[in-house]
Formats: structure tokens, C-alpha cells, sequence
């Protein structure tokens, strides 16, 4: 954004984008029962440890909320394999989360992450007032894969038809059926991502 002159030279443009949302679990519940403190670091163990795989995979984070974040790719770096580097992403926040459970457990936490996945066009660009600009994507790819994220159960990667469609190979992914979401008009088939495909291996 810089290169093309900053944010009041930067245009919005329409382009086709991978959105990704991560949600906690239980977290409404954890916070209750324990001090402040130890929610705040809680969140940034969450944030650190994830947020480290968001710049390994070359996404760009629009935003954390008290429990989640949104991160998209390819804006404002073009990148010709967007939906793969999210699906490696996601992946990887799982295994993060897997050991991050772990400890949560062991303190008496039940905190879970659920994530949800879309590809398509969207509208990007910056948004605000003079003073204060977001960076922000907008579309139904965004609410798609936000809804994908509220309704995955912890540990899931609930992704789009046009996610599945676009990793053919080196993904195993099986479907999930299919789900009536909210604020989306037509039911939509879901699919959860499970991992990497092994050596000989087929998809489900």
C-alpha cells in the first residue's frame, strides 16, 4: 500500500480474495469464571501463537476481535495460490491449537477455535473517515466464511464449495453436508478440511 502511494492514493478495487475467521469456543464462559488478567493473557497466547502463522503464510489480518480474527489473501500482495496458502495456514493454526489446548485443559479451561473458509470476489479497499481508515474486504465471500467459522464445532476447518473446488490435489477434505446459515439466503454445501494428502492417498 505504501509502495502505491499510501492509503489516500490507494483505490477500491474488486478482486478475487480467500477469506479466513477463527472463533473461540467457550470463551464467553471462561472469561466469567476468572480474573481479567488471566483472560488478557490467555487471548495473547491465542493471538501470538496464530498470529505467527498468519505472517509465515503471507496473509494479511484485517482485524482481531475479542475472541477471533479475520485474515484474507491476495490484497493488497497478489498471490496466484491464495486458496492453497489459507488452507496450509488453517492447518497450522490447528496443530497450534491442538497444543494450546493443552494447556488450557490442564488449567481447567474449556476454550475450543473453530475456523471457516471462502474464496471469491470482493470489494477491498480502505474504509473510515480522515483520521481513522480500516483496510477492509467486503462481499459475500467475507460473510460466508464467517458464518463457516460460527458454525464449526472446536478443531473443525469448515470450508466453501469454491474453496474444495480449488484444492484438488494435496488436501483431504470430506464433506460435511449441507447447512442453512444465517444472513445466507440458499443452503450451502460445507466441507471440513482434515489435512495434507498423504503418498498414495486419494481425497474423500
Amino acid at each position: 500500500i505504501i509502495e502505491k502511494g499510501g492509503a489516500a492514493e490507494y483505490r477500491t478495487t474488486r478482486k478475487p480474495v480467500t477469506v479466513f475467521f477463527a472463533d473461540l469456543r467457550g470463551f464467553t464462559a471462561f472469561s466469567e469464571g476468572v480474573e481479567p488478567e488471566e483472560v488478557m493473557a490467555t487471548l495473547a497466547e491465542f493471538h501470538n501463537s496464530l498470529g505467527a502463522r498468519i505472517v509465515e503464510y503471507g496473509g494479511t489480518l484485517e482485524r482481531f476481535t475479542g475472541d477471533g480474527f479475520m485474515v484474507f489473501f491476495n490484497d493488497p500482495v497478489e498471490q496466484l495460490d491464495h486458496v492453497q496458502r489459507a488452507a496450509r495456514m488453517a492447518l497450522a493454526m490447528k496443530e497450534n491449537v491442538e497444543t494450546l489446548s493443552q494447556g488450557w485443559r490442564q488449567k481447567g479451561y474449556e476454550i475450543h477455535v473453530g475456523f471457516g473458509m471462502d474464496t471469491g470476489y470482493a470489494t477491498v479497499g480502505f474504509v473510515g473517515y480522515e483520521g481513522r481508515l480500516d483496510y477492509a474486504v467486503i462481499g459475500n465471500v467475507t460473510n460466508l466464511s464467517a458464518r463457516l467459522s460460527d458454525v464449526a464445532q472446536g478443531g473443525e476447518i469448515l470450508i466453501s464449495a469454491r474453496v474444495r473446488a480449488e484444492l484438488e490435489k494435496g488436501f483431504r477434505i470430506e464433506s460435511a453436508g449441507t447447512f442453512e446459515l444465517k444472513g445466507i439466503r440458499r443452503p450451502q454445501p460445507v466441507f471440513q478440511l482434515l489435512d495434507t494428502s498423504l503418498p498414495g492417498r486419494q481425497e474423500a
